[in-house]
């Protein structure tokens, strides 16, 4: 019985913790959920935000029209936020994880090296989309003037108002942002790892390539699916960095999901549709979080 009544005492002292985060989050970001949830179930717009009377319920109307109407771009901007995530992920994640495991060695300055590398994370987002704004600039930009140096162009080329290297820009940009929270949270995963297990590699005449691909990167699978998974969501959602450098443009040819909505919503006064196109975003999103959650507790039944 004292046993129980202990267990009870605890149990409603950790309800008692939790209950601010509770409310914070029904407050904060149930309500709006729900909220924008039955705006995209309404023909709201311009006309009609003023006037609830007038805000006729019309079920999926939108979300079919956001996918069959010609002038409608949203398929579109989903295939680009596909290309745009799976470009900065990969990149991210590779470079990340060699600085991670650069940094993890022991050498004069690791300290002080790694630190720099964090003002890319550190650096508003906005800021960061500007500065790249103006590197990328076809007259004036570094990048430009680079690339001349070298041979490579004879003239600047237009960057941000070509479609094809418009998207090389901004994944550019998003690569250099994301590249220190690939590498932190790696390096957390490689601290894990026992060193008698390397000493033991040694021992048994393992050379480094062998190392890597057998030990260390199984021991770290949890860190690598959590880096992945995460960036796949920061990424996925971006917004202001692409709507500062590109505003989506040319030709809606870097029109992300969330730069979509934005535009339907506070461009054009689509309201509803515009949540609607947000509501997709968060569907997608969903699916990736619940597939993590998944491979998470699986993993967890392995171990």
């Amino acid at each position: 019985m004292k046993r129980r009544r202990k267990l009870n005492s605890g149990a409603k002292m950790g309800f008692l913790f939790a209950l601010p985060a509770a409310i914070y989050m029904l407050v904060f970001i149930g309500y709006p959920m729900i909220q924008n949830l039955i705006l995209s179930l309404k023909n709201v717009d311009v006309y009609t935000f003023a006037q609830p009377a007038n805000q006729k319920f019309v079920g999926f109307q939108n979300y079919i029209e956001l996918f069959t109407n010609k002038n409608s771009i949203l398929s579109k901007a989903i295939i680009n936020t596909l290309i745009f995530t799976v470009g900065s992920i990969f990149f991210q994640f590779i470079i990340g994880f060699g600085l991670a495991l650069l940094f993890n060695k022991k050498f004069p300055g690791c300290s002080f090296f790694r630190g720099v590398t964090m003002i890319s994370w550190l650096l508003p987002v906005t800021v960061a989309g500007l500065l790249f704004k103006f590197m990328f600039a076809s007259s004036g930009g570094i990048i430009n003037q680079f690339l001349m140096a070298l041979g490579i162009f004879n003239k600047p080329l237009d960057w941000l108002l070509q479609p094809r290297s418009a998207m090389v820009a901004i994944i550019v940009a998003n690569i250099w942002i994301g590249i220190p929270f690939n590498m932190m949270l790696l390096i957390t995963g490689l601290t894990t790892i026992p060193a008698d297990v390397y000493e033991s590699c040694n021992l048994d005449g393992a050379n480094k390539v062998q190392t890597l691909f057998m030990i260390t990167i199984p021991m770290i699978k949890p860190a690598i699916m959590s880096v992945l998974t995460l960036g796949f969501v920061y990424t996925f959602k971006v917004f202001d960095l692409v709507w500062v450098m590109t505003k989506g443009g040319p030709i809606n040819s870097t029109e992300l999901v969330s730069t979509y909505a934005y535009r339907l919503s506070f461009e054009e006064f689509q309201f509803s549709k515009g949540a609607a196109a947000a509501n997709v975003l968060f569907l997608i999103l969903l699916v990736v979080g619940i597939f993590y959650i998944k491979l998470i507790n699986e993993e967890e039944e392995i171990m």
